[in-house]
Formats: structure tokens, sequence, C-alpha cells
């Protein structure tokens, strides 16, 4: 059983959420971006919430149901399209759908953000690779021999099952006015006015983004040191700044260690946010301390586990 790729999209990979436990042997994390709309994706289709599904970035596959009675689902600020008995419908996201042989879904692009989820109830037919689903392009880690989805590839799946309930969730994704930030450990490194306008400017998304890492566009940190640090640890969310000024936020895909100093670090509960920002938007973070981080994921936590309970 399987489903054709007409058209791939841009950056369409597996993904699931991640593989942890491995940066002391220098294997990224990698997994799905917005880690909420991950989760929401597999309920809909009655996964398990840590099931591969396919990412899409700006634009998404165009897909041929090769088998009768498949239950889909697509999540994000979506644009897409079903194709029935040669008949067009808009699709609607966070709505689950029954498509059989010779249908299409047609994934056109996100709106005001960037990643989107697809996937079906079942599942798609993999094999871990470190226990995990999830695709690192750059060391080829991953199902499909690490490589992103292409044109013509058959996506074979899983047995489903003969009947389902259709689900929905009205869901809206959050809104941003800031991004939330704890000190780095090399926050001291920098002047005190960079220490001040990297809170109050606003910065740009830059076109150079991508799953390793966002680059951002606007005031330029002071390093009064004036040189780089020793290679150590680094985790998703880090923001590191080069000798250039303009900061770094290291994302799912980013390499284990890094030599650049650390300014700062997004919270865990703004990420999901962060990555949807679409390249050459603005964007204004927030300094906050650790006690407020935790209270606010511990929120974030709450939160999703209530929209997931509502499915």
């Amino acid at each position: 059983m399987s489903i054709r790729v007409i058209r791939s999209g841009l950056n369409t990979t597996f993904q699931d959420g991640g593989r942890p436990d491995l940066y002391h042997i220098g294997i990224p994390f990698s997994g799905a971006m917005d880690y909420r709309n991950y989760q929401i994706t597999n309920k809909l289709v009655g996964n398990n919430l840590n099931d591969a599904v396919l990412e899409f970035a700006l634009q998404g596959p165009r897909l041929e149901i090769n088998e009768n009675n498949i239950n889909c689902v697509v999540t994000g600020n979506v644009t897409f399209t079903i194709k029935k008995n040669s008949k067009i419908y808009d699709g609607e996201c966070y709505k689950t759908f029954t498509l059989n042989g010779g249908d299409e879904i047609d994934i056109i692009c996100t709106n005001n953000s960037v990643y989107g989820y697809f996937s079906i109830s079942g599942g798609f037919k993999l094999e871990k690779i470190w226990n995990s689903y999830s695709t690192h392009l750059r060391s080829n880690i991953g199902p499909n021999k690490g490589k992103k989805i292409t044109d013509d590839d058959n996506l074979q799946i899983n047995k489903t099952l003969t009947a389902y309930n259709q689900n929905k969730i009205n869901y809206l994704n959050s809104r941003i006015e800031f991004i939330r930030v704890l000190r780095g450990t090399n926050f001291d490194y920098f002047s005190k006015e960079s220490q001040k306008l990297f809170f109050k400017c606003k910065y740009e998304v830059s076109n150079i983004t991508d799953r390793m890492g966002m680059r951002l566009n606007g005031y330029k940190l002071e390093n009064l040191k004036n040189e780089n640090i020793k290679s150590e640890g680094l985790v998703k969310g880090v923001i590191q700044v080069p000798p250039d000024g303009k900061p770094i936020i290291m994302l799912s895909d980013h390499g284990t260690i890094g030599g650049y100093p650390k300014f700062g670090a997004i919270i865990s509960a703004d990420y999901d946010k962060l990555v949807q920002l679409p390249p050459l938007s603005k964007v204004k973070f927030k300094l906050v301390n650790i006690e407020d981080a935790e209270k606010i994921f511990k929120f974030y936590v709450m939160e999703t586990k209530n929209i997931l309970d509502q499915i």
C-alpha cells in the first residue's frame, strides 16, 4: 500500500519527536519543528503521538492515493485542495478526510508561517534509525536514506482500519507578540548597550534560515571580549553570535557543539512559535528569568494536553 508523490514540495521530510540523549556522540536532536502541531496531527488520525509524519516547509507535496479508504489530515496554517472523482475541493486544516484510489491532495502553501504536517491513520511504513523516524539531511540519518522526499517517490503506508470517526478541532496557531529569552552563558561578553538593544529592537528573519538555524538581521551585538569560546555543547534555541555580530538561533537540526559566544536561549514554550516565523518577518524578544520560563513551560504542557484531550 502506498502514496505516490507527484510533486515533493519544499523540504518535505519524515519527522517524529526527535532523537534525545545522543548529543554526546554527535547526533542532533532533529524531529518536528513545531512539536504541538506534530502531536495534534497524530492524535487527529488516531496514531501514537510519536509516530512519523510528513513535514513540509512553505510549499507542501502533491500526493496521489493508491489505496481505498485512507484517512488523512493536514495541520498548520495551510492552503490545500482535494481532488475526488475529478472534482476539486478546498481542504480544511485540523479536519480528517477520507481518500480513495486515484484521489489527490495538493498542499499548495503555508500562510504567514513555515511548517505544516500531513499524516494518515495507521501511519507510514518506516524503519527507525537511532530509535527515531526523524530525518537529518546534513548527515543523511533517517528514513528514505536520510534524504528529502522527491518527485515520483512511493511512500509505503501501514494497513489501516476500515472505518473511522471523523475528527476535527478548532485550533488557531498562536499569534506572536514577542519571543521570550533566557540569558546565555556568555551574556556578559556583550556590551551593556547590546544587552539592552537586543530586547528593544525588532529583528528580521533572514532568508538564510533552515532547519539548522535562523539568522537574524538587525542590530549587531558587540562582543567586548572580541573572541570566540572553546567549542562546547549546544541545544536547540541557543542564540549564538559570530564575529559579524548577527545573531543565529540554533534550530532542530543544529550541530551538537559550537564555538561562538552564547548570548541567550529561546524558552522551550516559545520554540514552536519561533520556527513558524517566515523569512523577512519581524520579531521582538523579551528577557525572562528561569523561574518564569519554568512556569510558562508548565502552562504550555498543560495547554497542549488540554488540546489533545479535546480530540
